[in-house]
């Protein structure tokens, strides 16, 4: 099949399992940029909008930029609609994310999405992680691609943090579920984290474990965020504990949200992103954790099939587009040219 075909075959798959997976999201209060956030690095690099809605946020050769939230938080929901940057973008890294690094150095928390680019425009990858306590030595990453453009349009990216689990949305469509295990003791993130955004240059490792290296040919690369949302209650990071006389009630408010609540539908959806779009997941990597899964990890005979089937875990598929069609010949074989990502 040509890769534009797959392409738009994933594109509709996507249409439906956000349909599927459809709930309130959109009741979801958002904020002006000064109502939450403050600027953390890149000075020039961080354009805000006219109406304080929305952030640029640039990459070049002097300077990545970044902004985090004023506020702690123990729990919530966390969202932003984000554009990535278009083109070459081997070696940058977008983040979305959160933590408390800059207040517990060796034991800190973090939840991150992670966008990895490509050398072939919008093929970027998404990474999810979960550390705990500093927990980044036998860390808990996911890897998948997009089934959609992310340089065409924004699209909403997601983390619902609660006391017994955690769900990573893109969009409606949950891709993956944290429950709490008791074996799981200090890995699984409970002491209160600020939210971050950061572009970055992560030559050292983010395409193809280093091999290519951001080209500053292309810069400034430019990512943007809207549509920002924080719901949750307000913490002090060091005492551990909610501000606020209401914070109770809305940990309560939390944990009975849409998003928070995941019903059979959007079980069923999650795990069909999975089946077609992870590349790597810590649950079935048996090289690199050879004593067995994490106690958390709720194992699909589905996706450990397709895992096997990848052969090295890190792998991508790889398939090459062609330059023109001829009469008799699938488009893209035996061509020439340019090398897309696609899912298998």
């Amino acid at each position: 099949m040509a890769v534009r075909d797959g392409f738009l075959l994933a594109a509709a798959a996507w249409v439906w399992l956000s349909a599927v997976a459809a709930s309130a999201f959109d009741d979801v209060p958002t904020a002006a940029f000064d109502e939450r956030f403050s600027p953390l690095f890149g000075d020039g690099n961080l354009v805000r909008s006219s109406d304080d809605r929305s952030v640029r946020l640039l990459l070049d050769r002097r300077s990545g930029s970044g902004f985090m939230s004023s506020d702690y938080y123990l729990h919530g929901f966390f969202s932003a609609s984000i554009k990535l940057p278009k083109d070459y973008t081997a070696g940058v890294v977008v983040a979305f994310y959160l933590s408390n690094g800059d207040v517990y150095e060796k034991t800190h928390d973090e939840l991150d999405f992670e966008f990895l680019g490509s050398r072939w425009g919008g093929q970027w990858r998404v990474q999810t992680n979960v550390y705990g306590n500093g927990s980044t030595s036998h860390g808990r990453e996911e890897r998948y691609l997009l089934p959609f453009d992310p340089t065409l349009e924004a699209h909403r990216y997601s983390v619902l943090w609660a006391p017994t689990h955690i769900i990573f949305y893109i969009d409606d469509t949950p891709i993956r579920e944290v429950i709490r295990h008791p074996d799981m003791g200090g890995d699984f993130p409970a002491k209160p984290m600020a939210v971050y955004a950061t572009i970055w240059d992560g030559s050292a490792w983010a395409t193809e474990g280093g091999k290519y290296k951001v080209n500053y040919k292309y810069a400034p690369f430019a990512s943007e965020f809207s549509d920002l949302a924080v719901v949750g209650p307000r913490a002090d990071p060091v005492l551990r504990a909610p501000r606020g006389a209401g914070d109770d009630q809305d940990l309560l408010g939390l944990m009975t949200a849409d998003y928070a609540v995941m019903t059979p539908q959007k079980r069923a959806a999650m795990r069909a992103f999975r089946v077609r779009h992870m590349t790597y997941t810590v649950c079935y990597d048996a090289v690199r954790y050879a004593s067995g899964p994490f106690p958390e990890c709720d194992n699909s005979d589905e996706e450990r099939e397709n895992f096997s089937a990848w052969g090295e875990s890190k792998t991508v598929v790889m398939r090459p587009r062609a330059r023109g069609r001829r009469r008799g010949r699938k488009a893209g074989a035996g061509a020439r040219g340019r090398t897309d990502v696609a899912s298998s």
